[in-house]
């Protein structure tokens, strides 16, 4: 008795985005997880997940390789887009120590908030506002750079203004010999940025999804929902907004180079993204599972080892 054996005639059957097979997702996982970073055949070369045994170990790995990234673009003479995520959080603290720590100045880097949390129209929430993106990068990586940081007038975030905006901004970037960097975390519904699975019914190509740079006001999965109030609202769901403003698949795959972490794993033994890290590993790319195009570019996805279960009930 599961889900599978129990979703007719449920409150559950019409839930799950309308592209998502769950027998196939459910075969996704392996009861071996040392199996977990097995190579699959539509990989980049260059992709590698890392596994990580603890919390710290992962704030500190993912940390490094972003201030790596923008260390090594520095010492290139190249202009660095990127793009940036609220969730996870934990590296930047390690990445605002490392580049302290070796005196490199991020005058030539170029913030891209990925996200922003919005009304049905759009509007985001003021600057101050704890639940804002800008505030939480403002206090987590750009106030705590000091003299290095980012120059202000380089800091995008994700308004209905400027959010349009990011796609020209890039590809000037990127035309004029810089690199596009995306570090990003995996969502509960794979999502990547607020890019929802259920937005893929709207595309009559998988070409047109990848087109898409950004969409204002997008209506967020009830999943997501719950994910955030769980992660960043302290079980408050009244709080969180149900739409965003995000980044598309037309910006999020033309990195250069991708960061990626997946650190969900709560406490005694209770978890909400090992599911999530499967899929994106192990389901061969749609546009009904986003995070499923994140393997097929250059870089590391950072993960804990516990997401890799054994996947196997257990009460709590």
């Amino acid at each position: 008795m599961d889900l599978l054996s129990t979703l007719s005639g449920s409150l559950m059957e019409n839930f799950y985005p309308a592209g998502w097979d769950l027998a196939k997702i459910d075969a996704c996982v392996d009861d071996d997880p040392s199996t977990i970073t097995d190579r699959q055949s539509w990989w980049h070369p260059d992709f590698e997940p890392i596994p990580c045994q603890s919390v710290a170990d992962f704030d500190t790995l993912m940390g490094h390789e972003i201030a790596k990234t923008i260390r090594r673009t520095g010492e290139e003479g190249k202009q660095l887009a990127f793009i940036l995520p609220v969730g996870p959080m934990g590296m930047y603290r390690w990445a605002v120590y490392f580049l302290n720590e070796w005196g490199v100045d991020c005058k030539h880097v170029h913030g891209f908030n990925m996200d922003e949390w919005s009304d049905s129209e759009g509007n985001t929430l003021p600057s101050d506002n704890t639940g804002a993106f800008q505030y939480a990068m403002e206090q987590a990586f750009y106030g705590p750079l000091g003299d290095l940081t980012v120059p202000e007038n380089q800091r995008n975030f994700a308004t209905k203004d400027n959010l349009p905006t990011y796609a020209e901004k890039i590809a000037a970037i990127k035309d004029g010999g810089g690199e596009l960097a995306v570090a990003f975390g995996i969502g509960r519904v794979c999502h990547i940025a607020f890019w929802e699975p259920h937005f893929a019914a709207e595309y009559e190509s998988e070409a047109d999804w990848k087109k898409a740079t950004h969409r204002i006001a997008a209506k967020l999965h009830p999943l997501t929902i719950e994910q955030n109030a769980i992660t960043s609202f302290k079980s408050r769901t009244t709080h969180v907004p149900a739409y965003a403003n995000t980044v598309g698949p037309g910006l999020f795959l033309q990195a250069d180079h991708i960061i990626g972490g997946a650190d969900g794993v709560l406490s005694r033994g209770m978890m909400w993204q090992g599911l999530s890290l499967w899929m994106t590993l192990r389901h061969e790319p749609t546009s009904w599972i986003p995070s499923t195009y994140m393997p097929t570019q250059s870089g590391r996805l950072f993960f804990l080892e516990e997401l890799a279960g054994p996947l196997l009930a257990e009460c709590n």
